[in-house]
């Protein structure tokens, strides 16, 4: 995720690399907001003053949307922000971005096909879940459909197409801030995060909204260092545990991430990660994650669960 500030990188570049590796192509809307506030001085200084992490693109323009800011034109935003930058800044520091896009099961699903089942799924930094129920949705991969859900999530690819879905009997998450998807104001915070112009997405978050409000998902408040262990241990003994997470070790320090790899490594199941390629130390990919098993990179894949272009 190219967004993420660094204290070895001025913010400025942190938002010009955000347009240029993620929102451009995405959404024209980010990309011309991100831009601007790269060279908007008034901007830098009010968001530099905020905690490393919460000086985030995705961050502070969703802040800025929840608002109300205009996005049609720079200088409207720009003023907007600045005088309801006490509101807007309010909203960063007490949220964060779990996007929680339930299309990314369409990369992590070939994985999870492929091993012994049943399966028992744990996410690390789950958000709302959503992403738990790779079972429940349905998914055309380059024309082929698989399952009968009332959501469809595209995904292009060249190769590995799963010709079932994988059997799931039990499922849990971990989260620092677990958002509960019977909450509508965390569900209308989620919507936020989609950016402008992605309408599609907008629709099949809602979709996956219901279905899981179905079935609400066990999501426990807890650290992946500290609070994992413990879940892993109540996984049942007849199903293969397999630990996933998605843009999320981004969040966490280098050192944490290597204590983290090392206690995966360890894992009696499976481990899938799904990353930026800077996160792990993967080979460049801009505007890419990189899907790995079990700490081997097998496929770059689409943010948002577009596409699989296999390794």
């Amino acid at each position: 995720m190219d967004g993420i500030p660094r204290e070895d990188h001025e913010l400025s570049q942190t938002y010009l690399t955000f347009a240029k590796n993620e929102a451009a192509g995405q959404s024209t809307v980010y990309f011309a907001l991100s831009s601007g506030i790269a060279y908007d001085p008034v901007l830098l200084g009010l968001i530099g003053e905020l905690p490393l992490l919460k000086r985030q693109p995705n961050l502070v323009l969703a802040a800025a949307r929840w608002h109300g800011a205009p996005l049609e034109s720079y200088v409207d935003f720009a003023r907007f922000v600045a005088d309801h930058w006490a509101e807007v800044s309010q909203t960063i520091l007490a949220r964060s971005t779990q996007t929680n896009e339930p299309a990314r099961c369409a990369t992590l699903l070939p994985l999870l096909a492929q091993l012994p089942q049943p399966l028992a799924l744990i996410e690390v930094g789950a958000s709302a879940g959503l992403c738990l129920y790779p079972d429940r949705y349905a998914y055309s991969y380059s024309g082929t459909r698989l399952g009968d859900a009332s959501v469809v999530f595209p995904c292009v690819t060249d190769g590995a197409v799963p010709d079932a879905l994988p059997q799931i009997t039990w499922r849990a998450g971990l989260d620092l801030n677990p958002l509960d998807v019977r909450d509508s104001q965390a569900m209308a915070w989620l919507e936020n995060l989609v950016w402008p112009g992605q309408d599609e997405r907008v629709a099949r978050l809602r979709q996956a909204i219901d279905i899981v409000r179905a079935d609400p998902p066990r999501i426990l408040k807890g650290d992946l260092l500290t609070d994992l262990d413990g879940l892993i241990a109540q996984a049942p003994r007849d199903a293969t545990v397999v630990v996933f997470h998605t843009a999320v070790l981004a969040y966490v320090s280098p050192a944490d991430r290597e204590v983290f790899r090392e206690k995966m490594s360890a894992l009696k199941g499976h481990w899938i990660s799904n990353e930026a390629p800077s996160v792990l130390g993967d080979s460049p990919a801009p505007g890419k994650f990189v899907l790995s098993l079990d700490g081997t990179p097998v496929a770059h894949t689409g943010p948002h669960g577009q596409a699989i272009h296999w390794l």
